[in-house]
């Protein structure tokens, strides 16, 4: 049994794992079916699928916006909630990225030191350790 780390889930590599999508990549997949790695998925993803869910940009994620504790607990997903040491984080960080939902967890990834899953080259730049 190898060491335990604990991992932040991006939004779009939670909602891949959960639809078992070919897009996660096997890096990705082998991190997340560790059973003694901790995933964490961020308060964050909960508003950034339910907000695009609503807006129709997420229409296959419908049930998982309404269930999405359900879906967690299945997992065995932990849930991150935002801090307010993370809101200033998210709001001091420098740099144009624009997207809240992926401000915030970049400051959550840095405020915790836990790796992030994600496909987002952009989350490096601000030193973020990425698994892919």
């Amino acid at each position: 049994m190898g060491a335990m780390t604990d991992i932040i889930l991006d939004t779009h590599a939670l909602l891949w794992w959960l639809f078992d999508d070919e897009r996660l990549s096997l890096t990705a997949r082998d991190a997340i079916a560790k059973p003694y790695n901790r995933i964490w998925i961020s308060a964050a993803s909960a508003w950034e699928i339910a907000t695009k869910s609503r807006l129709g940009k997420l229409p296959e994620a419908g049930d998982v916006a309404r269930r999405l504790p359900h879906y967690l607990r299945h997992a065995r997903f932990l849930e991150l909630s935002v801090t307010i040491e993370h809101g200033i984080k998210a709001g001091s960080l420098p740099g144009p990225h624009r997207d809240p939902f992926d401000r915030m967890l970049i400051a959550q990834s840095l405020t915790t030191h836990y790796p992030l899953v994600t496909t987002d080259p952009a989350f490096r730049e601000y030193g973020v350790e990425i698994i892919w």
